[in-house]
């Protein structure tokens, strides 16, 4: 398989439910995001030290739970397979928070805002952060459009994920930074 196929050339892509639609489409920039975040996820994990590697396995799930949401996000609705896709459960929820919990209770307590930076990890993982937030903000914004109609159950959990996961990505830089022997970098203004 020839991974060019010519079938863009004219600023049309295909969904992952076979419709052709505009590269510009709200739902193309959406998925466009979350991949964006997956590959900073991708340069994250590989910059982790070597002792990291159990925040390493974490992205790692993250990185597929992420394809999981460009599928849900590239499938029209109404299309005959959205309903076999997999979902986001609340599990995936669930394990953020306790990452985010086991992470915060070695840190010590944040009494400023921080700028992103610090450690190189720290960097990416702020870089990964606002991405996310992106990312976040054009899923409503498809969701808003009426683009993304469908019963609450098949992507109920997509948008609380997204959330959750900007949040994790923002203790994982404090984490990272404490890893690395790197003080949070305090705002005062």
């Amino acid at each position: 398989m020839k991974i060019y196929t010519g079938g863009g050339d004219r600023g049309k892509t295909s969904l992952f439910s076979g419709e052709r639609v505009a590269k510009s489409d709200a739902r193309v920039e959406a998925y466009g995001e979350v991949d964006e975040l997956n590959a900073i996820l991708g340069a994250l994990g590989a910059s982790l030290l070597p002792e990291q590697q159990a925040v390493r396995d974490e992205l790692s799930q993250i990185q597929k739970d992420l394809l999981t949401v460009g599928a849900l996000l590239a499938t029209l609705p109404d299309a005959p397979h959205f309903s076999t896709l997999a979902r986001i459960g609340t599990e995936r929820i669930e394990a953020l928070e306790t990452a985010m919990d086991r992470m915060d209770a070695q840190l010590p307590p944040l009494k400023s805002f921080i700028l992103p930076g610090g450690s190189m990890q720290a960097a990416w993982a702020h870089v990964a952060r606002t991405v996310c937030r992106r990312a976040e903000r054009r899923i409503i914004r498809l969701e808003a459009s009426g683009d993304a109609e469908s019963p609450a159950a098949k992507r109920q959990n997509l948008l609380v994920y997204i959330n959750r996961l900007s949040d994790y990505l923002f203790m994982l830089a404090r984490h990272c930074n404490a890893a690395a022997g790197v003080e949070d970098i305090l705002w005062n203004s």
